[in-house]
């Protein structure tokens, strides 16, 4: 099942990389090709002979060996493959991919690799639970990269607790569904709006709202992995997206974005708005930093843009068009509302109600109402599985 797929194995210093000849040993047997790279302290717990017995390749720890003053290129290593995997993943490595430190082969090979990326984290109990770490693996999956989820078992501290690594049985056939993702969009363009938008009062101050454009890059990079070309349209935040078939259009205001909307939509099969557009812009903004002395006595707002409306009003008879419902009240009536007053073909509606959904967490709570009365619901879940519920409803359609 994965003849021929080129896998980049970092392992780290964990009691669970004693897992890790296990794992090795059945990507070999599904047909990959696996290439280790160890941390110093990974050593301590399994070595590289097995590793390399097991690969058919040599282990790699240090960027140079002194014994024949050859070099290990890490930049190569990113290059070579299809996919990186960092099983098991401490707390420190986690630490030190998202912030960008680069102290060891592992790492920089890491910094350098373009290809997606999966970790699988394995810690104890409350090192997993604690606010750096989660703030980390949030930001790593801001990054695009795919979380392993721990399981909940018996720990080597003796506590029982989230921080067990996955079993290797389930992260090869996590791998295995990956690279056999379907192509179902495979020659479809997508174009699709992420994050914020700020709306300048003077150079300094903006009016802008809390989205973190997480549920828009999830859809990004799910969508790019079933095969659509896809254009992402974001406004400013901290994430990225790794992924070919991907391009990238940075803006800021809600103008700017309807701009770019104008120029990519006519050309699009599926476009789906999850962007957060501010509603209203400053009909005047300062050309320097307005004074607390000179401040007005009022901030007059003018309407943007209602880009949505705005493209269902263009939108042709084969063209797919979904919008989001963000609402507080008569969320059904609401949304249902929007559906048909700005001609879509499905809505996304989700509640600030729900705990857990809704702008800056890495989850959410949605329903899906399409334009024949239909609405599904889901549970929480992780925002890049709700995206694949969302392309699931797209799929249908096309």
């Amino acid at each position: 099942m994965l003849k021929g797929k080129k896998i980049l194995l970092g392992v780290t210093g964990s009691i669970a990389a004693y897992k890790i000849p296990f794992l090795v040993r059945l990507l070999i047997k599904e047909g990959a090709e696996v290439q280790v790279v160890m941390t110093v302290n990974a050593r301590n717990f399994v070595t590289p002979l097995t590793l390399s017995t097991l690969s058919n390749r040599p282990v790699h720890t240090f960027p140079f060996d002194e014994n024949n003053g050859s070099w290990t290129s890490h930049v190569d290593m990113g290059a070579w493959a299809d996919v990186m995997l960092i099983a098991p993943a401490t707390a420190a490595t986690l630490s030190k991919m998202a912030n960008g430190h680069a102290d060891n082969l592992l790492l920089t090979t890491y910094l350098s690799a373009k290809c997606p990326l999966f970790f699988a984290p394995a810690m104890d109990l409350d090192m997993f639970n604690h606010p750096t770490t989660k703030q980390n693996v949030e930001k790593l999956q801001g990054f695009g990269h795919t979380l392993i989820e721990p399981q909940v078992g018996e720990l080597a501290s003796g506590l029982c607790g989230a921080g067990r690594m996955e079993e290797p049985e389930n992260i090869v056939k996590l791998l295995i569904k990956f690279f056999s993702t379907d192509q179902t969009f495979a020659g479809r363009k997508f174009l699709i709006t992420a994050g914020p938008t700020y709306e300048a009062i003077d150079p300094v101050r903006f009016i802008g709202n809390h989205s973190s454009g997480h549920m828009g890059f999830a859809l990004a990079q799910k969508a790019a992995e079933r095969g659509a070309e896809v254009t992402i349209i974001s406004g400013p935040t901290h994430l990225n997206i790794q992924h070919p078939l991907v391009e990238r259009i940075d803006v800021v205001s809600a103008a700017q974005m309807y701009d770019a909307c104008k120029k990519i939509f006519p050309g699009t099969d599926v476009t789906i708005m999850s962007a957060a557009v501010a509603d209203f812009t400053p009909e005047h903004v300062g050309d320097g930093k307005i004074k607390k002395g000179n401040r007005p006595a009022a901030l007059k707002l003018m309407p943007t843009t209602d880009i949505l409306f705005q493209l269902g009003r263009e939108k042709s008879g084969d063209q797919v068009l979904v919008g989001f419902a963000l609402e507080t009240d008569n969320e059904i009536e609401n949304a249902r509302l929007k559906l048909q007053n700005k001609n879509l073909d499905l809505i996304v509606l989700n509640s600030l109600k729900d705990q857990g959904a809704g702008f800056g967490v890495a989850t959410n709570k949605v329903s899906i109402l399409d334009n024949k009365g239909n609405q599904f619901k889901y549970g929480l879940k992780p925002k890049e599985e709700v995206a694949e519920d969302i392309l699931d409803r797209i799929s249908g359609l096309i």
